[in-house]
């Protein structure tokens, strides 16, 4: 397969570049790169976050508990807000890891590690999101303090309130040029199999941090990005708030257009998917995350739906919806495992499998024993519940890997 090597690249390429450079490789690699790059074997995958590690053992032991329970594909979480899992020369150390350098590359740890058992590592890195917590980050060259301009703000200027994700503007040129640079770090240094992306969308749901405002703000509103919309389209969001709407789509299928060109220049081989809502239309009209065009454009190597749904009517639902992609792209149906009984995790990983062949399983430490978020010791309920999936959850996926289905 053709992979379009020569072409030249910078950093610095520009959004409105990134469109052409995709007509010219869209007619140089001929068909569809998803079934390609993963091959035939039905994808078992895992996200493993950034709480669950802290030692290279961590590491090694999860790489053994995936291996056994029957995954093959690991979501290394290495980029959750700002902070990232790896030696960057772009961002600080996560909180998660004491925010300094552990001593050990966790990133390279998981690569050798995954490697040795036969698995395909992939980091997984939340995008937009700038920042996450109630409280300010410490390091004075984090983002929120090194470029308070970036993140997303109202139309009075006020940034997103702190107590959930404070996110960058992917409206911004700079901003999706800086992402680019940070993806392009990961890409280019790690022996990864794959890059998956997560939040990769504008997080402005409903959430504590908004407790007393009126409503969540129709993000961004400030001056730039009203006058790059006015530039682009001669309007104002209140004279054309569809067009408003696309637009700021647009600007997110940007970002990925040019994540995707710098992974074909940067590492060809190596796939690029993204973690999308569970119901496309859905995402869209309110997170401004445009899937459906990804897919069409060839802009990904795969797709991973978070399907969370409590109840089977709604999972079949959603599950149902995207069969219509899966001849186009590989789908992997992500199944919640976190809290959940496992007759009701069997039966959404049964509906999944027999789908598409392909699942991921959220998360790891909903079915391994873990320390919390505050370094406590699991409480014996929810050692229990880990328990369970354990014991009736994996003897099946087991059985799948087993047979190769």
């Amino acid at each position: 397969m053709p992979t379009c090597r020569s072409w030249p690249f910078t950093e610095s390429v520009k959004g409105a570049f990134v469109p052409f450079l995709l007509l010219i490789f869209a007619g140089c690699h001929g068909g569809r790169w998803g079934a390609g790059k993963y091959g035939k074997e039905p994808i078992r995958a895992i996200w493993v976050t950034r709480w669950d590690f802290k030692t290279p053992s961590d590491i090694a032991k999860i790489m053994d508990d995936c291996r056994a329970a029957g995954f093959n594909t690991v979501l290394f979480q290495v980029r959750g807000a700002g902070t990232v899992l790896y030696r960057s020369r772009f961002e600080p150390w996560a909180d998660e890891l004491g925010g300094r350098d552990p001593g050990f590359d966790p990133l390279a740890v998981a690569c050798s590690e995954g490697r040795k058992r036969g698995l395909s590592v992939h980091a997984w890195v939340n995008v937009v999101p700038g920042w996450h917590g109630d409280k300010p980050p410490n390091n004075p060259k984090q983002l929120y303090h090194a470029h308070p301009d970036w993140f997303l703000r109202d139309s009075a200027g006020r940034r997103q309130p702190l107590g959930w994700y404070s996110s960058l503007n992917p409206c911004y040129p700079e901003v999706r040029q800086y992402l680019v640079g940070v993806m392009h770090e990961i890409v280019s240094r790690y022996p990864i199999d794959g890059l998956h992306m997560d939040y990769i969308r504008f997080p402005n749901e409903y959430s504590k941090a908004y407790e007393g405002w009126p409503s969540v703000p129709d993000y961004p509103r400030d001056a730039k990005t009203l006058a790059l919309f006015r530039q682009a389209t001669g309007r104002t969001p209140d004279q054309a708030p569809q067009l408003w709407n696309q637009w700021r789509a647009d600007q997110v299928t940007q970002l990925v257009q040019g994540i995707r060109t710098m992974m074909l220049r940067a590492k060809p081989r190596a796939v690029l998917t993204a973690a999308v809502g569970g119901v496309p239309e859905e995402h869209k009209r309110n997170h401004f995350q445009d899937s459906q065009r990804w897919i069409a454009e060839e802009l990904v190597d795969g797709l991973y739906p978070m399907n969370y749904a409590s109840d089977m009517e709604t999972y079949s639902r959603r599950l149902a919806a995207w069969s219509a992609y899966r001849s186009e792209v590989p789908v992997i149906t992500g199944v919640m495992f976190d809290k959940r009984d496992a007759t009701l995790v069997n039966n959404q990983l049964g509906q999944a499998q027999r789908a598409s062949n392909h699942f991921a399983a959220f998360a790891y430490n909903s079915m391994f024993e873990r320390r919390d978020r505050q370094g406590r010791p699991m409480t014996d309920a929810q050692s229990a519940s880990r328990a369970a999936l354990r014991q009736q959850v994996i003897p099946q996926i087991r059985r799948w890997a087993a047979t190769g289905s």
